[in-house]
């Protein structure tokens, strides 16, 4: 098997390249590795569809070194191509996908990500897109509009944005206009909402356990609505929604709308943002659709 390490040099706030070289460069399988350094957005997704375009016969697992944009890219790559195993080496600055697999430390062990077994992996299909994680829109998209912004002005992530876009979201983002049908069904007939989650794994923004229930492997998405509230009480209720309790509470079933769904749609205004695994999408309307199994994971014991 080759091992590909997909590194993206302006990940988290600082540089792993250099780590990632050393430890690489003493393992027995040093000669079976490769490591590409990406150059900019998107760049690591050509770089994995152009390399298994060479080598359509390959029996490779790319290692995704970066964030959970970095993640993405990567396994966008690599989505529903044969003879591939993907992983990921987590080094940026909220690293949620790896949460729902025991977290980032457990996938810092570069020998155990070569010899990982591997597991089905479901992946969100957006029109021409692909998200292993999550899409989610209204609250949240302004939180992660601050959030790239603040990567912008900083070069790297910041766990310190993810408290600014809330903050900023509370003055702005408490009621949105959009409407979601879940299988066909009407989420929300009035067409507003705080904000909406289709997840395929559990975490996003750092630390909000968004999708408790959710399961990678089990063909269904995971939809969560919550309905428009004053500020007092989202101050009330974003702890037990930050740990993942929302869905079992009595005194949230007012606000919740939760469903698991095949497809997802999504109308809205024009000028409408959504958030696809971190990345500001801008567009009034969109489908989700799950597809099983669309890759394998290698996940380390």
């Amino acid at each position: 098997m080759k091992y590909v390490f997909v590194v993206n040099p302006h990940a988290g706030e600082t540089n792993a390249e250099q780590a990632i070289r050393e430890a690489v460069s003493a393992l027995p399988e040093a000669e079976d590795c490769e490591i590409y350094v990406t150059k900019g957005p998107g760049d690591a997704t050509d770089f994995v569809k152009t390399y298994l375009d060479r080598h359509p016969d390959a029996d490779v697992r790319f290692i995704a070194c970066g964030g959970d944009g970095t993640v993405n890219e990567v396994f966008s790559g690599a989505a529903t191509r044969p003879g591939v195993s993907v992983t990921c080496y987590p080094c940026g600055s909220g690293n949620d996908f790896v949460k729902a697999f025991g977290g980032a430390e457990k996938f810092r062990d570069i020998p155990a990500l070569l010899r990982a077994g591997t597991q089905p992996l479901d992946l969100l299909k957006v029109g021409d897109r692909w998200a292993n994680n999550v899409v989610n829109f209204g609250f949240d998209t302004t939180v992660a509009i601050t959030i790239n912004e603040e990567r912008k002005k900083t070069g790297h992530g910041n766990k310190n944005a993810y408290t600014k876009g809330v903050v900023k979201a509370l003055l702005t983002a408490m009621k949105n206009d959009f409407t979601v049908k879940a299988d066909g069904e009407v989420l929300n007939p009035a067409g507003k909402a705080l904000l909406c989650t289709v997840a395929n794994a559990q975490y996003v923004g750092g630390s909000f356990r968004c999708a408790p229930r959710a399961k990678t492997d089990d063909g269904l998405i995971e939809v969560c609505l919550i309905r428009p509230i004053s500020r007092l009480r989202f101050v009330k209720i974003l702890k037990p929604y930050t740990n993942g309790e929302h869905l079992d509470r009595e005194d949230m079933r007012d606000i919740v709308v939760y469903r698991q769904a095949k497809k997802v749609e999504v109308d809205a205004p024009l000028g409408f943002a959504y958030s696809l695994d971190g990345e500001i999408v801008y567009q009034s309307h969109f489908t989700v659709e799950i597809v099983p199994a669309a890759l394998s994971l290698a996940v380390p014991e």
